[in-house]
């Protein structure tokens, strides 16, 4: 089945739980509206409905091939890459200055869905070249700015960002890459990466590196690592001595290359320092927390095309007699438990596009609200939920694609439908740009903490807020959803409370054995308050006598998910507050 983009969700969502509204209404936004939001979203979405997807097949069977150090895209990735350049998607975000277009993360994260829905591996590739632009925006020097910004900015040349080695994958600290000054204000860096995205390809004449690496005098650990960008070809037109040495052959995402890199093989790249020396890591991390929203997104476009094609398959699919049904078989939509499978595929993508989208703006809020402390507040609030975003997004966008193999039965099982591709695609979503135990981990450690439980505490409230607004609704349709709501925000306040205090009084194995089931329960306390919000909006939408059938639907949803799964955070809540209880037989237990 084709994929269509879902405008009219997205758009939705953005101005009944994310906030646009409020933020056009602030200012912050300066001539966007909703009608040109809704236009511009309209032309994204043609253009990953009939440019994009089309290629999403050949790229999973073809995808990218290695030959002699070179790398081939799967036919016709580049000229679509070429057509999406030329029409401005990849400027839409960009600064202003540079040739960018300067419109919000929040319609950029919209776009970004429907590129990723479209074909995951596909999207993944600008994304690195966005986060890239923001790092240099930030850090860069003016020459670096003059020199790469236009290019990168309008897609000419594309970004990758090099971290991992093969010693060191989510330790950092473990980098061996080197850096030595050259005397002019260059370095020259030797090294190894691996698991570079798109750190080769045929679809720009250039590609701009971000690598970190250790200067000689450098202090041990992460205090130690520098930033650098190291350009596969210099200004001079000659090749940078940076190669490709392999591609990977992976479980999905066929079409992305991912690529081990060697720098230095000839006695050194030439890189320039970003930022300052030793302080790259924060530098990188500009790019690492643009690139972890994106890859929620990821887990919110793949859930979105698995959920599309088990619904149009179960419609089609003849099973069985349903319940009440005529003589003969009925479409597998009729029967409860295709009926629950879809549902869930559906209300779980939902509350994670929300939660995306809240995130997105509130980075808005955090660059362009004019008050210092009213950005502080933005910042901290999407510090928060960027964890939140990319763990629980990617971990539904897993579990929504392997529903929709279910729902197609054997025919999910073969490669002849898709299906299975969407969860091979899938999978690697929880792991790249931070593992999603990781993410748990900064959630409880870093995030927590912020403003000493103040961010938290004022992000529960608004849950709670909108709990009892929907206590007091007229709506017809919600059934128990206030009652079940409640009871997954105050689990989430009584976990939030019992980590904060592990947190404060050093008791680390409490907090981080707790720290992935209170990313879930926050997630769904969150996504279940973000749910209300829509299903508080259409019927509003429906009592001044609007028709779109989509409205009922969105109660019908938000319903499911209070009553079926916001119904497990007590379970959860009871799983943080065992604190680390099972750490202490886990030696026996893996013994053997």
């Amino acid at each position: 089945m084709a994929y269509r983009a879902p405008v009219s969700d997205i758009v939705f969502t953005l101005r009944h739980a994310a906030g646009f509204d409020a933020a056009v209404a602030d200012g912050l936004y300066e001539d966007l509206t909703a009608d040109l939001a809704a236009t511009i979203l309209d032309e994204a979405g043609r253009f990953a409905n009939d440019v994009i997807a089309p290629l999403n097949r050949v790229g999973d069977t073809v995808g990218a091939t290695f030959r002699d150090g070179a790398v081939t895209t799967a036919p016709g990735w580049k000229d679509a890459y070429t057509a999406w350049t030329k029409a401005g998607w990849n400027a839409l975000p960009g600064p202003v200055d540079f040739g960018g277009q300067g419109l919000p993360t929040l319609l950029n994260s919209a776009c970004v869905e429907m590129w990723n829905s479209a074909s995951m591996a596909f999207g993944i590739g600008p994304v690195l070249t966005m986060g890239a632009i923001e790092a240099l925006v930030q850090h860069g020097t003016d020459e670096l700015r003059a020199r790469y910004l236009e290019k990168l900015v309008a897609g000419t040349w594309t970004a990758t960002m090099n971290l991992t080695e093969p010693q060191a994958g989510s330790d950092l600290a473990a980098i061996r890459a080197r850096a030595e000054r050259a005397g002019d204000g260059t370095y020259r860096i030797t090294g190894q990466k691996i698991y570079i995205t798109y750190g080769e390809h045929d679809l720009t004449d250039n590609i701009i590196h971000l690598v970190l690496a250790r200067l000689p005098d450098a202090p041990a650990g992460t205090r130690g690592i520098s930033l650098f960008l190291v350009p596969k070809v210099l200004a001079d037109g000659t090749r940078n001595d940076v190669s490709c040495h392999s591609i990977e052959h992976k479980l999905g995402i066929h079409g992305s290359p991912t690529c081990t890199m060697i720098f230095g093989d000839e006695g050194g790249a030439v890189g320039w320092l970003v930022g300052e020396e030793n302080r790259g890591l924060a530098c990188m991390f500009t790019m690492m927390n643009n690139a972890r929203l994106a890859v929620g997104l990821q887990g919110v476009a793949i859930a979105e095309r698995a959920y599309q094609q088990a619904l149009h398959y179960a419609q089609e699919r003849r099973q069985g007699r349903a319940a009440g049904a005529a003589d003969g078989m009925s479409p597998i939509v009729l029967h409860p438990d295709v009926q629950r499978n879809l549902l869930t595929m559906k209300a779980l993508t939902a509350a994670a596009r929300a939660i995306c989208y809240m995130t997105a703006e509130g980075l808005d809020r955090a660059h362009r609200d004019g008050d210092e402390a009213r950005r502080r507040v933005a910042h901290e609030r999407a510090s928060l939920l960027t964890p939140v975003a990319k763990a629980f997004s990617t971990d539904i966008g897993v579990e929504v694609a392997s529903l929709g193999v279910q729902v197609h039965g054997g025919m999910g099982y073969v490669e002849e439908t898709g299906a299975a591709q969407h969860l091979r695609d899938a999978r690697i979503a929880p792991i790249y740009e931070g593992t999603n135990g990781i993410q748990a981990i900064d959630l409880v450690m870093r995030k927590l903490p912020l403003s000493g439980g103040a961010t938290v505490q004022a992000q529960i409230a608004n849950m709670r807020a909108t709990v009892a607004r929907a206590a007091k609704s007229t709506v017809p349709g919600l059934g128990q959803t206030a009652a079940r709501l409640r009871d997954a925000t105050e689990s989430l306040d009584r976990a939030t409370s019992f980590l904060l205090k592990a947190v404060a009084g050093n008791a680390s194995g409490d907090a981080l054995a707790g720290a992935t089931p209170y990313l879930r329960l926050f997630a769904l306390a969150q996504g279940g308050a973000a749910l209300a919000e829509m299903a508080m909006a259409a019927g509003a939408l429906m009592t001044d006598g609007d028709k779109d059938p989509a409205l009922p639907a969105r109660i019908a949803l938000c319903r499911f998910f209070a009553e079926n799964i916001a119904v497990g955070a007590r379970g959860l809540e009871d799983v943080v507050l065992g604190g680390a209880g099972f750490l202490e037989d886990a030696h026996l237990a893996l013994a053997s």
